[in-house]
């Protein structure tokens, strides 16, 4: 096969070209290095803030009695009248007080859902939540709000770092599905109007309990 003059001084540019491969502009781009600043505080003090920065509503409590007087003051106070909530120890917290409030079947009509986590982080205020959770993969999504009940263990820096956290958890037995919730729904798509609580819960509640 005759090879053109041109074809072939281009054939010869990229095997010269290829001879000598170009370095890579950003080496450390394509290592484990964060992109991001290392933690400067506390790592409950940096989810307050990027949650709170977010729309969320943060409840610090000492232990699990503050957990259960925090809770059952607001849920007087806003009078919510149906409580979703699956969760074993969760229902201990809030259905001796509540035990006519609480339901475990009527998601769609209930007022607030209440549910645990797997982990939080810091960095982008996120609520880690798993289909591996007894209340399911739809819990924190379809009530007009969501509280969240965590631990000060359970708190993690990066996303990375919940990833790792879960595949070191659950092995080769991951969860079908992990969810990262940043806040309350929230969306602009219409007029650049920004409107809350269209996708998912209007109000997302944050009680972080030390342990």
């Amino acid at each position: 096969m005759n090879v053109s003059p041109s074809k072939e001084n281009i054939l010869k540019k990229i095997r010269k070209a290829l001879s000598h491969p170009t370095p890579l502009p950003f080496p450390q781009s394509e290592g484990s290095q964060s992109v991001f600043h290392p933690l400067q505080q506390e790592v409950e003090v940096e989810f307050a803030e990027q949650f709170t920065r977010l729309q969320g509503k943060f409840i610090y409590c000492i232990n699990r009695q503050e957990l259960a007087f925090q809770l059952a003051s607001l849920i007087r106070k806003q009078d919510w009248q149906k409580v979703y909530c699956l969760e074993d120890k969760l229902l201990e917290t809030v259905g001796g007080q509540f035990s006519d409030r609480i339901t475990t079947t009527d998601l769609a009509g209930c007022d607030v859902s209440i549910t645990g986590c797997e982990y939080l982080v810091a960095r982008t205020g996120s609520i880690v939540m798993s289909a591996a959770q007894k209340s399911g993969r739809t819990a924190s999504v379809y009530a007009p709000v969501h509280i969240c009940i965590a631990y000060t263990s359970q708190l993690v820096y990066d996303i990375k770092d919940a990833l790792v956290a879960a595949r070191d958890k659950y092995g080769e037995r991951m969860p079908s599905l992990i969810t990262f919730a940043t806040g309350p729904s929230r969306t602009a798509d219409i007029e650049k109007t920004l409107v809350v609580g269209v996708h998912g819960p209007k109000e997302v509640y944050l009680f972080l309990v030390e342990a």
